[in-house]
This record gives C-alpha cells, sequence and structure tokens, in this order.
C-alpha cells in the first residue's frame, strides 16, 4: 500500500478534529455536541478507541456544549486559563506566536522528516508513535542527541523501490543502497547549521560492521575497501548502522541519530505540506526520471517530486554530482515551504505532515519516539534558515579510472571541510546570541599565546602519542627537526592514556618555548597546560607535547579554519536558486 494512504481511520481527516484557538494559539480538540465523551480524537461517527493518543492517561475531557471546544489538560503549575473574549472585568489573552509554537524540521536527501509538532497538537501526535519505524542503532552512534551540545544527524536517502507506483523506476528490486546520505550539523548555540552532502560515487572503505538483522540475530558484517559509498547500506546485508560507521570514518565525525527514506518520503512530504516551489533556469525532458517541466518557477508535490530530485541528466554535467545539487535546491525550497506562515498557521497542513513525516521514515532506535523526535524538533526549530548551508564532500576524478564513474576525496580541501563540522565551525556569518561574551576561562587561555616567543632552536621537547595513529610520534618529530628546526626534540613512545585532543604541558619558565612550538603547529591558548617540566632522556628539562585523536598528520596545523576552503561549493537555505 502506498505510505499516503496508511492509517486513515475511514474518510476521517484528523486535521478537522483539532482547531487552532485565535486567542491563545493553541491547538484544540473539537468533539461531536452529543453525550459525555473523552478526549480522545476519534472519528465522528464512531466510538472513540482506548488505544488512540488524545489526553493524558487517566484524564477524560469534560461534556462541552455544540460549538465549543475542549481544552487540553492543564499543566500542573500552569497559571489559570483567562477567559475568551467578552466577559466583563478581563482583558484577551495576548495570541501567542504560532512559529514559536510550531516545532517543524525536514531532513534527508529525499526529504527532511518532520519530527514534531507542538502547542496543544502534542496530545494529538502521541498517537503517531505506531506510526514510527526504528532501526537498530547497533552502537555505531553516540547514543542520541544532547540538547546541550551540537547536533549530528545523519540522513540516508535509499533507492528502495516500495510502495505503490515505485516499482517503476528501473532497478524495482533495489535491496535499497544509500543512494543520498546527508550529514546535517547543527551548531552548539542553534544559530547555523551544515548539511554535507555525501556523494554516492564516493570510493571509501567499508568497516567491520556489526549488525542486528531483521530476524533479531546479530552477526559481524566484514568491511570491504576502495567501494562505492552507497554500498555502506544494503549491500551483503548491511543496514543503516553501517553507513553510520562509513561517515564516521570517512570524515571523523560520529552521528548521534540517524534517519531514513526511501521514495515515498519525497512523495508524501510534498503532497502533504500542499507543494514545493522550485525554478528551472532551462526546459527539462527527461526520459529515465520522468521529468518534463518547462523554464520558469512550477510548484511540484507527489510524483513530479520524486521525478525532480532523481532527475541528473538534464542538468549540470549529468552526473550524480550535478543531482546532488538539484537535491540541495529542492531541500532548500521544501525548507522555505515548511517555515512559511502558510504552514505553520495551517493546523490541516500540521497534522497531515506529521501523519506523513511518521509513516514515511524509519529512525535509529535511540529516537523511537514521539517524545524524542519532539525534543530534536525544540532544538532544530530554533534555526533560522538563512544560516543553513548545504555543501558537498569536496572530490576529484577518480584518477585510476579511463572511464570517470567514481570520485575520490580532494585531500587538499575535504580534510579542512570535516575540521570545519568537527569543530562547530559556521560557514555562514552568523551574530553571536546576544548577552554572550568572553568567560574568564577563554580569557584565560588566549593571554597564554601572547608574550615572547623563543627561538626554535631553544624549543626543548618530548613527543608522545596519546591516541593518534601508530607512528605519529615519530612522524611529527621528523617534521619539526627537519621542517622547523626544533632540533632539541625526541620521540618519548606512548602516552598512559589516550586523549581527545593534542597538549602541550610546560613550567613557567618555558612559557616562551610553549608560545613558540604553539605557533608552529597551530595550537590554542586551551591546548596549552601549563604545569610542570619533566626531564628528557639526557636528563634536561623538558616540554611533552601528548598528540591526542585530533592528530591529522605530520605538519598538519591544529589551527581551525575559520571558512571554507576556496572552490568548495556551498549555498544557504533562504536562496531561490534555479537549476541550469
Amino acid at each position: 500500500m502506498d505510505a499516503q494512504g496508511r492509517g486513515q481511520a475511514g474518510d476521517i481527516d484528523p486535521a478537522d478534529q483539532w482547531v487552532l484557538n485565535p486567542h491563545t494559539g493553541e491547538y484544540e480538540l473539537r468533539l461531536t455536541p452529543s453525550a459525555p465523551q473523552s478526549g480522545i480524537p476519534g472519528p465522528r461517527r464512531a466510538a472513540p478507541s482506548p488505544n488512540r493518543a488524545g489526553v493524558p492517561a487517566g484524564r477524560t475531557a469534560k461534556p462541552v456544549a455544540t460549538g465549543r471546544t475542549v481544552p487540553p489538560p492543564r499543566r500542573r503549575g500552569a497559571p489559570p486559563e483567562e477567559p475568551l473574549p467578552g466577559r466583563r472585568g478581563r482583558r484577551p489573552v495576548k495570541k501567542k506566536s504560532t512559529a514559536k509554537k510550531a516545532l517543524l524540521w525536514t531532513g534527508g536527501t529525499m526529504a527532511f522528516v518532520l519530527v514534531a509538532a507542538a502547542g496543544g497538537g502534542y496530545l494529538y501526535i502521541r498517537h503517531l508513535n505506531g506510526n514510527i519505524t526504528s532501526v537498530s542503532d547497533d552502537g555505531a552512534s553516540t547514543g542520541g542527541f544532547q540538547t546541550d551540545k551540537a547536533i549530528n544527524i545523519l540522513l540516508i536517502g535509499t533507492d528502495k523501490r516500495t510502495g505503490a507506483g515505485n516499482g517503476s523506476y528501473g532497478d524495482k528490486d533495489s535491496v535499497g543502497h544509500a543512494d543520498t546520505t546527508i550529514l546535517l550539523h547543527v551548531s552548539k548555540d542553534r544559530t547555523n547549521a551544515t548539511a554535507l552532502s555525501i556523494p554516492r560515487d564516493l570510493i571509501v572503505n567499508v568497516p567491520d560492521c556489526e549488525t542486528t538483522l531483521s530476524d533479531g540475530t546479530t552477526k559481524v558484517i566484514p568491511g570491504t575497501d576502495d567501494v562505492r559509498f552507497n554500498t555502506s547500506l544494503g549491500q551483503d546485508e548491511r543496514t543503516a548502522s553501517c553507513t553510520v560507521r562509513t561517515v564516521t570514518e570517512l570524515t571523523g565525525i560520529q552521528a548521534d541519530n540517524f534517519m531514513v527514506a526511501d521514495f515515498n518520503a519525497v512523495k508524501t512530504l510534498t503532497t502533504a505540506v500542499g507543494g514545493v516551489e522550485v525554478c528551472l533556469a532551462k526546459d527539462i525532458d527527461d526520459e529515465d526520471s520522468k521529468l518534463k517541466l518547462s523554464k520558469g518557477t512550477h510548484t511540484i508535490s507527489g510524483e513530479q517530486a520524486l521525478a525532480f530530485v532523481r532527475t541528473r541528466h538534464s542538468v549540470g554535467f549529468g552526473g550524480d554530482l550535478s543531482r546532488i545539487g538539484l537535491q540541495q535546491q529542492f531541500l532548500s525550497a521544501l525548507m522555505r515551504k515548511l517555515k512559511s506562515n502558510d504552514t505553520l498557521t495551517n493546523p490541516a497542513k500540521m497534522i497531515k505532515l506529521a501523519e506523513a513525516g511518521t509513516k514515511a521514515l524509519a529512525v535509529d532506535s535511540n529516537l523511537d519516539s514521539i517524545g524524542k523526535l519532539k525534543d530534536l524538533g525544540l532544538e532544530l526549530g530554533k534555526l533560522n534558515v538563512k544560516n543553513l548551508t548545504f555543501t558537498t564532500v569536496p572530490v576529484v576524478d577518480n584518477p585510476t579510472e579511463k572511464v570517470k564513474a567514481t570520485v575520490v576525496l580532494n585531500d587538499a580541501t575535504a580534510p579542512t571541510v570535516f575540521d570545519m563540522i568537527k569543530n562547530d565551525v559556521s560557514f555562514t556569518e552568523v551574530k553571536k546570541k546576544a548577552g554572550a561574551s568572553k568567560s574568564a576561562e577563554a580569557a584565560e587561555e588566549a593571554a597564554r599565546l601572547k608574550g615572547t616567543k623563543s627561538a626554535a632552536s631553544e624549543v626543548r621537547v618530548r613527543i608522545l602519542n596519546g591516541g593518534a595513529a601508530a607512528g605519529s610520534a615519530q612522524a611529527e618529530l621528523e617534521y619539526l627537526q627537519n621542517e622547523e628546526g626544533v632540533l632539541k626534540s625526541e620521540n618519548a613512545g606512548n602516552a598512559d592514556a589516550a586523549l581527545a585532543k593534542t597538549t602541550l604541558e610546560y613550567a613557567p619558565d618555558q612559557a616562551d618555548q610553549a608560545r613558540r612550538l604553539a605557533a608552529i603547529l597551530g595550537l590554542s591558548g586551551a591546548q596549552l597546560k601549563p604545569g610542570k617540566s619533566v626531564t628528557n632522556s639526557q636528563g634536561l628539562p623538558t616540554m611533552t607535547l601528548t598528540l591526542g585523536k585530533d592528530f591529522k598528520g605530520a605538519g598538519v596545523s591544529f589551527t581551525t579554519a575559520t571558512k571554507a576552503p576556496e572552490g568548495v561549493q556551498q549555498s544557504t537555505a533562504d536562496k531561490v536558486e534555479c537549476a541550469k
């Protein structure tokens, strides 16, 4: 059955039972004027089901007169509600901002997912828990996003042809590979986000993957080197957790959660929102994707929207990278539509989106309830779309191929892009939140870098490997001695414990040496650790440089870039672009 048709209660539209109270800004349940009823939403002509979501367990709504609505149960500790206008002696309740009430977000290349609706509508969406499909996390993620940290969500669009009409799109028996994948990073302060597209034809190493199979058993699926990224899902029984592990291996960024969508997601979500407006710089007539649109602006939904995000032969260079650009344009348009007043103030659209979103996507086992999705929606809903940047992993043609079919990482720029995301650096210019100020700790760290610096020849340091790749201490030693003139240095072997970040420990009388080494390596003030010196193999006082897991290679600066490298493709979700 097509996802559009699942979960219907006869011919009753759930949106008919929830209305927006213009005086409170809340969505409220409207029941029929018959005998006293439960506050649980259900078909108007049928007895309410005790399993449908509505009011919390143990509570019932009070009987109402014709034309009146039943307000949601009052939360404990909440002040008494103001009466509706018209009663003497009381002023009308100030209307609340609907935009702040609507906790809406979408993601993934096939579609960004609706994750929550708020206000009185929260009572309704409790019943949506039954729609949610979860996939085992298999320990591949961090265990779930946290509200006080940056958020990384992996959004996986598969080419699985399940659903009505989707078998006609060629390769109808596809197991569902990682056809289009986006790593969505939302900053710690929620002022900005980056959506990083990962090309399906990128050559990567897929690591060994412990996987929970469909029958509930687990097995370790052996990894494979130098294969297309899209084989991280579907191939050899791999599940989405294997794709998560592959992204971590590729970028160094571990996802907090993941979501998976197939062809139905883009059809059902665009239909629920009432269509998405896209722009073409030229006519398109693509027999493969079945997209036929004239130059100019069009509102698309359903099958036509799916054809739009699948087309590639008629745009750009006709390859997958050109299609990624088209999909990013589509997602930007979808984002603008979802954040528009036309959507946020329309209860029918909000409820249809909630129904469509929870049916069209699978989420990881750490994100498998409406409550968790609502919390994620609260965080994502704080972002302004003008500070959402779409970009793509920097790649070059695979040099080993005569006929160019795959791509490999651009080693000159890809590490910087990954590093910016890992270090929560925005790809757009954003204003810091009001009231933000430099803490005393931050000021102290910055002060460590200020002052005189010793000559490189006077710097004495021993190097320990504290979590970097094997051989890193020796490689860094050779770099410092041969390239930077830090001759009084030695390899001291492995540290007692692994560190996430590289540190330089020094005594107060070695501060000049520490500042010189920090300048050479690009160390931050936070990585400089005033303490005590130790003695080296010659019995002389020396500083200690411990290479952590953040070590990227000999001679590679630890300083995080503040802007994307020249030539890296990027666009923001607030800009209207026409596909060429």
